[in-house]
């Protein structure tokens, strides 16, 4: 299995990679394939695909910010069931964080990640059996993700202004002490992360100014 980047639309890689994420993520989470190019051509962008043979079994994106000193999981896919596709991302990835921190000068303090709530909407996607709502959550419980203690929305990828529940913001802290963020360090990185979507649904900008009322946000377990 190799771990290989993707930086343009036309890549053969990323076609395949984008029909997956309609496969396994629902409509409002999936960006149209030709407004790819601009972030794929962004360095701080981290797009992977696991690749075995000439096919895409897995891919991941993430990015880092090192003013923060957070990283942010965009997206996690599993294309192939009982092949460690899970497991060779999720190692591959945090090799490549941790280089990424290093050359920065900074030391992270963990990772953002949202995360889908099957209790709260019943979601109908996932049908490659890995990505199934359900066991996400618990695998990534078990990785050591928390909940932040806070009704979360998101703006929908689909650039319509529409607000997006169901998801939970999570963080895995370096720490695994630690039990809250500044929520000032949240309300950054939401502001940051969502800059490159023009149009904000009036809910997400009340989540947002409520989040700079406060002073920590709680982690609770998932």
């Amino acid at each position: 299995m190799e771990y290989i980047r993707v930086q343009s639309i036309k890549d053969p890689l990323f076609v395949k990679m984008h029909q997956l994420m309609q496969v396994v993520f629902p409509p409002e989470e999936v960006y149209a394939f030709e407004k790819w190019e601009g972030p794929l051509q962004d360095g701080g962008i981290h797009v992977y695909t696991a690749v075995e043979g000439d096919e895409v079994v897995g891919a991941t994106e993430y990015r880092y910010y090192s003013g923060m000193r957070v990283a942010m999981t965009d997206f996690t896919i599993i294309g192939k069931a009982n092949s460690g596709v899970g497991r060779f991302l999720l190692r591959s990835r945090e090799k490549h964080l941790a280089r990424l921190a290093k050359e920065s000068g900074t030391k992270s303090i963990g990772m953002f990640a949202e995360i889908y709530n099957p209790q709260t909407v019943d979601y109908s996607f996932g049908g490659i059996a890995p990505m199934n709502p359900h066991i996400r959550r618990e695998v990534l419980s078990h990785i050591g993700y928390k909940r932040l203690d806070f009704p979360y929305l998101h703006p929908s990828w689909q650039e319509n202004g529409e607000a997006v529940d169901g998801l939970d913001l999570c963080f895995l802290p370096q720490d695994e002490e630690l039990g809250e963020l500044p929520s000032a360090l949240v309300a950054e990185f939401l502001t940051t992360y969502y800059s490159a979507l023009p149009d904000k649904p009036a809910e997400w900008q009340k989540m947002i100014d409520n989040l700079k009322k406060q002073e920590t946000i709680a982690l609770k377990p998932i």
